[in-house]
Parts: structure tokens; sequence; C-alpha cells
């Protein structure tokens, strides 16, 4: 019984969509949840913007990605990156800069 409690990983897990990868070992990553209105009762999408560990830097923008709960790296960073669910296109970047341009 306790070798199974020990094995558990500690901390929530949650996936979001990586929105910044410039700082070095860091990810920012947009984490959203649907919860329903309180008075009106109709889901809304809520959002919530997280920095986590990447230890050899191997997101890109547009990732998705799945987080979890550590210690704390820094001031801000207390999550570290578990896995790469979905690769973003590698075409995005240069779409939205020669669509800017006529």
């Amino acid at each position: 019984m306790a070798d199974v409690e020990q094995n558990k990983p500690k901390g929530r897990t949650v996936t979001g969509r990586v929105t910044s990868n410039k700082c070095n070992q860091t990810i920012t990553v947009l984490i959203e949840r649907r919860e329903p209105h309180p008075v009106y009762g109709k889901y809304i999408r809520r959002s919530t913007k997280v920095h986590a560990h990447d230890a050899n830097n191997e997101c890109g923008e547009g990732d998705l990605v799945t987080v979890r709960e550590s210690r704390p790296y820094s001031k801000t960073k207390s999550w570290v990156l578990v896995s790469i669910d979905q690769r973003a296109p590698a075409d995005i970047g240069s779409t939205v800069a020669n669509n800017g341009s006529r």
C-alpha cells in the first residue's frame, strides 16, 4: 500500500498551449478552462498563464503541452514540463509575417 502512494505524482497536471518560449529554459503556458457563470449558468472560458520549466528548450510557440506543479524554480515559475502532446505547424510564424506586409 505504501509503495503505491509513493509512485503517485505530486501536484496537479494540466494541459495548455505555449504562448512564449523566449526565456532560457522557461515557457509560458496558457491554460483554459470552462466554468458556468454564477448567475446565468452559461459556460464561459477562463484562462490562466503559468511559467513552466523546460530544461531542454524543446518547446515552440503554439505547442500543446502537459505541465505539472512542482517546487518553485524562481519567483514566478513553479511548474515543470511533462510532455509535448502536439507540435504546432512550422508555417504559423511565416504566414503571420507574410500577411502583415503587402
